[in-house]
């Protein structure tokens, strides 16, 4: 398919803006809707049925070893998607096709809503379809601009993000108060009612999009691998990049682990309102975006001022720093539960907010990092590189709670012990991170002082 050009009229927005942006509304409701009540409605309606206390630990284990299963396949495959995309079919069929094929996801979510295997089924083809789609939304943003309008790209990914942020936080709020008065099969259905929204709205906006045509699959590994700076530059994020797992591996309990945990503590935040387990998740969404210009604007450059450079390697080693103190706030909480305490859902909220922080330095940082080490014709396969690194932490969870529904080695692992693993994980990566990025950034400098004496 050519590739259709933008008039060059420099200060206006594509026509085709609003309609990406809509669609990222919708989907990010359909997502983070289902997610937000999951492993919740795992142990109620499949792994505890009951609600018998002595099946408490190893249910949720069970709940949370398939809630991390579905993020980590979600999240590896955007780099099948980004690949699909740029070198076969192009962006705009796969974010259609593969859309198309979301919805049907959640219609199969809804209704198996009391039937395990057919749910599961429904868990597949929406963790397949979400990150087939996650790497193309992005990068169809971009291509929509050219150098009359490139100024205005980043308002474009402002609103992109306050799309994503949007979309998220109603869903964390709504779905839950769905799944308590009207049951699974309304809660799984109205995301899935969203998501046909965000396919349409896409489909509504065909004849504005900029289509990138792919380059074929021989010419695009020729783009992507044939050159030694491309490749050299995919070692150097690589080393940085293995050392991010365990991050999402801590991260990624606020949305599993944590909810099971806030249905066992005092959840009134003060006299008249007590919310859902299930709707505290919001608070990362809230703090995150927050934080984000918080740090941007006013603690790095504070820093900087007092005279401490927070490089981007900085910045990520102390995101994990932050992050495994949030753990352990955690492992605090969860201490006091196995003693018989009742401790209140307001350090829960400390701990949101720490890690909101810590995940954002990190994150933040992470992409950034990817994107201006890589070369042209790698930034797209980077970005997924990235959402890898969460597919990654991801799955060493799901391994982890299945060994302990196993009585594997992990089983060990439990109550307070569970975190506190977690919190020494930690430590051993943010050691070893540190060494290796030491080594990085100096031949990073040389080379740079190479090339200026060159």
């Amino acid at each position: 398919m050519p590739t259709r050009t933008l008039p060059a009229q420099p200060g206006t927005f594509p026509k085709a803006v609003p309609f990406i942006v809509g669609n990222e509304v919708a989907e990010r409701f359909s997502y983070y809707g289902m997610r937000a009540i999951l492993p919740t409605f795992l142990v109620a309606q499949f792994y505890n049925p009951a609600h018998s206390p002595g099946l408490d630990a190893l249910a949720e284990a069970r709940a949370n070893d398939l809630v991390h299963s579905f993020v980590a396949l979600g999240y590896a495959m955007p780099v099948l998607g980004a690949l699909l995309a740029d070198w076969v079919l192009g962006k705009y069929r796969v974010i259609l096709y593969v859309s198309l094929l979301y919805c049907v996801g959640h219609v199969l979510l809804a209704a198996y809503a009391t039937d395990l295997q057919g749910f599961r089924v429904g868990l597949l083809v929406v963790a397949v379809s979400m990150g087939g789609i996650k790497s193309s939304v992005t990068a169809n943003l971009g291509d929509q601009f050219n150098r009359s309008n490139a100024h205005l790209l980043p308002k474009a990914y402002g609103w992109f993000q306050l799309a994503i942020d949007v979309g998220a936080a109603v869903s964390t709020a709504f779905v839950p108060i769905l799944y308590a008065r009207f049951g699974a099969a309304v809660a799984f259905g109205v995301p899935g009612i969203l998501m046909a929204v965000a396919a349409l709205t896409f489909w509504l906006g065909r004849h504005r999009y900029v289509r990138v045509p792919p380059t074929g699959f021989v010419r695009g590994i020729q783009l992507t691998f044939g050159h030694a700076e491309g490749r050299a530059a995919l070692v150097r994020v690589g080393l940085i990049f293995a050392f991010i797992p365990v991050v999402w591996a801590l991260y990624d309990q606020s949305v599993s682990e944590w909810v099971l945990q806030a249905a066992h503590l005092n959840r009134q935040l003060w006299p008249g309102f007590t919310p859902l387990p299930e709707q505290l998740q919001i608070l990362g969404i809230v703090f995150g975006i927050g934080l984000n210009p918080l740090l941007t604007y006013r603690v790095y450059p504070g820093l900087a001022r007092l005279g401490i450079r927070m490089t981007p390697l900085r910045r990520i080693g102390a995101g994990m720093v932050i992050v495994a103190v949030a753990l352990a706030v955690v492992a605090g909480i969860q201490h006091s539960l196995d003693t018989g305490g009742s401790p209140s859902v307001w350090w829960q909220v400390l701990a949101y907010f720490i890690v909101a922080g810590g995940t954002l330095m990190v994150a933040v940082t992470g992409l950034e990092y990817a994107y201006t080490q890589a070369s042209e014709s790698m930034k797209s396969l980077m970005t997924a590189l990235w959402l890898l690194t969460i597919a990654a932490g991801n799955f060493f969870l799901a391994l982890m709670n299945n060994s302990i529904v196993s009585g594997g080695f992990f089983a060990r692992f439990q109550g307070a012990n569970y975190y506190w693993f977690f919190v020494g994980l930690m430590a051993v990566n943010v050691t070893l991170f540190a060494v290796v990025a030491y080594f990085i950034k100096e031949k990073t400098y040389l080379a740079a002082e190479e090339d200026a004496i060159a």
